[in-house]
């Protein structure tokens, strides 16, 4: 299981929850399981208003970038910017 920590207003939409314990070998699979535990995310995860940080190193759009169990994983609101 994958421990996957949610930052700024993601909190919110879930309710208050800060944390899930997910299934998934990669960020796509990661997310497909916490849209379905979580269905008030699921708007911004198809959206794609969502950023994966893996341990410390932010991943866009690498949907199939490996997770395993000892990764530091935290879900943030994607930002704008240049």
């Amino acid at each position: 299981m994958l421990t996957v920590r949610l930052g700024g207003s993601l909190v919110s939409r879930a309710g208050g929850r800060t944390e899930f314990q997910l299934e998934g070998r990669n960020i796509m699979e990661m997310l497909r399981h916490l849209g379905q535990i979580c269905p008030e995310l699921q708007p911004m995860i198809e959206k794609n208003v969502v950023s994966v940080a893996v341990d410390g190193q932010i991943y866009r759009d690498a949907l199939l970038h490996p997770l395993d169990p000892g990764n530091e994983i935290i879900l943030l609101p994607r930002m704008a910017g240049g």
